[in-house]
């Protein structure tokens, strides 16, 4: 990150307690177009991305904060980068993947840093006068080093067709890569790192156009917590990874796992290149579990923040609830973004035999545009262990939660479905208009383990009725009266059904 990066996030973390929501500046990056010259085998320029971080750490070689190698190994000293082919096209390992209903987002290729598993998708969407822009933050792990998860950025013009890339991010134009495990032996996030949510604020005294993106994000150690219930009939993991298989990464015979996890802040000014923030916690997390016969004593995660006004910043989080035995949501409150205070628990298990009965996880709130309520998306946990998609409202957003309905919103998807084994780790985003529509993101696990990225699309005005988005790809040809080449660009022409 360079000194200006640098120097705006410093100013912000000391004059920052009076917080402000901000329109973001996007860079002014356009869809890749992919120049044909008369063949049927599109390709884009390779382009050697390497990654630079900052960290707010004492004694850090800030220039080397996060490793350049795409296997993401700890103890590994290579400086070598591999070059990374960035495109707007999914993966071509799954012929029929690309169509499948409601998939937008496969796999990377193979060899890229999220060529086995991607999920906790954080999508948004941002309109100015002469374009739509997309960004979307998600994890991934590859095949090389399955044990580790890291962050990256993919971006669109509509939310369908996304830009993605192999490696590492150089630039505030590129995509891919953009945050690794930290490599200090002492913190929270050494082990896996998934995105919660990004909220672009900035403070009174600092102008504008130096808003910094902050991004919130689980954290997971090395540390494992024994935990045994055999009354569950589900198999409790964490970090919840699909059971891929040859995948024995997040494996230990006759237990359950859970690695130790914590939530995170780090700062960045293109979304791309991120400065750990140390929060009050030992091992630099914002704040720990909670004690000994507390609802949260095991971990944190999916930590995920909205903005409600000057001063009024709420966290919502999952956690599992031992003595109940089951996952929950829980709520933090913070003046500053960066130092917490715990509300409690605020939604949990569902009744005997409902679709959410060992509880909720992963959740997502978003407040309404159109009349202030406060809506939460959450991935549902059966007693069978099956994943599905509820949601539940709020008129303050703090604890008065009430489900929606007592059916899932999403289900996983008819036999030999991309996402026939499970939905979840949802993401909601409001449509602009007259009409109350809304978008779900959410990743999908399909046969083997395989996990992509959906799309599902409101239908009418009730946040119970969403269907997969469906639709084809149009290839326009246009002819460059100057170099006389042919270029190939996709486009949106799909309804949902």
């Amino acid at each position: 990150m360079d000194a200006a990066n640098t120097a705006a996030i410093n100013c912000l973390l000391t004059k920052s307690t009076n917080l402000t929501t901000l329109t973001p500046i996007w860079p002014q990056t356009r869809p890749q177009i992919f120049n044909l010259n008369f063949s049927t085998n599109p390709s884009n320029k390779n382009v050697s991305l390497l990654l630079t971080n900052c960290s707010t750490k004492p004694n850090v070689n800030r220039e080397n904060a996060i490793d350049e190698n795409l296997t993401v190994e700890p103890s590994s000293n290579s400086r070598t980068q591999k070059q990374a082919k960035p495109t707007s096209i999914q993966s071509l390992s799954s012929s029929h993947s690309l169509f499948s209903r409601g998939l937008v987002f496969d796999l990377g290729t193979r060899n890229s840093w999220d060529s086995l598993e991607i999920g906790s998708p954080v999508v948004k969407r941002y309109l100015s006068d002469d374009e739509e822009r997309w960004y979307m933050w998600y994890h991934g792990r590859s095949g090389e080093n399955p044990g580790f998860e890291s962050i990256g950025l993919a971006v669109s013009s509509n939310g369908i067709h996304w830009e993605r890339g192999g490696g590492a991010v150089k630039s505030g134009a590129d995509v891919g890569l953009v945050m690794n495990c930290s490599k200090d032996w002492w913190a929270f996030d050494t082990q896996s790192i998934r995105p919660g949510e990004i909220v672009i604020m900035s403070s009174t005294k600092v102008r504008s156009n130096n808003a910094v993106y902050w991004l919130y994000y689980t954290g997971f150690s090395s540390e494992n917590v024994e935990f045994s219930d055999k009354s569950l009939e589900i198999s409790l993991k964490n970090p919840e990874r699909a059971h891929i298989v040859g995948d024995n990464s997040n494996e230990i015979e006759g237990k359950s796992m859970i690695l130790k996890s914590l939530p995170g802040l780090a700062m960045s000014q293109d979304g791309r290149h991120w400065a750990r923030i140390e929060g009050e916690h030992h091992s630099g997390a914002l704040f720990d579990v909670g004690s000994d016969g507390e609802w949260d004593s095991l971990f944190i995660a999916s930590p995920q923040v909205v903005y409600h006004g000057s001063g009024d910043l709420r966290m919502y989080y999952h956690s599992f609830d031992a003595e109940n035995g089951h996952f929950a949501v829980g709520i933090a409150r913070s003046r500053d973004g960066m130092r917490w205070v715990k509300l409690g628990k605020i939604l949990g298990g569902g009744a005997n035999g409902a679709f959410d009965e060992c509880g909720i996880v992963n959740p997502k709130v978003t407040r309404n545009k159109k009349n202030g309520t406060y809506l939460m998306v959450y991935e549902c946990v059966a007693s069978d262990g099956e994943r599905s998609i509820g949601f539940a409202v709020s008129s303050d957003g703090l604890k008065q939660w009430k489900r929606v309905q007592d059916f899932p919103a999403l289900k996983k998807s008819e036999e030999n479905g991309w996402d026939c084994e499970g939905v979840g780790s949802p993401c909601l985003v409001q449509m602009d208009g007259e009409l109350d529509e809304w978008r779900l993101y959410y990743r999908g696990i399909g046969q083997g383990g395989r996990t992509g990225i959906g799309l599902a699309i409101s239908q009418g005005n009730e946040l119970n009725n969403f269907q997969r988005w469906t639709g084809n790809r149009l290839v326009n040809l246009v002819l460059d009266d100057d170099e006389f080449n042919i270029s190939l660009r996709a486009i949106e022409t799909g309804s949902n059904s």
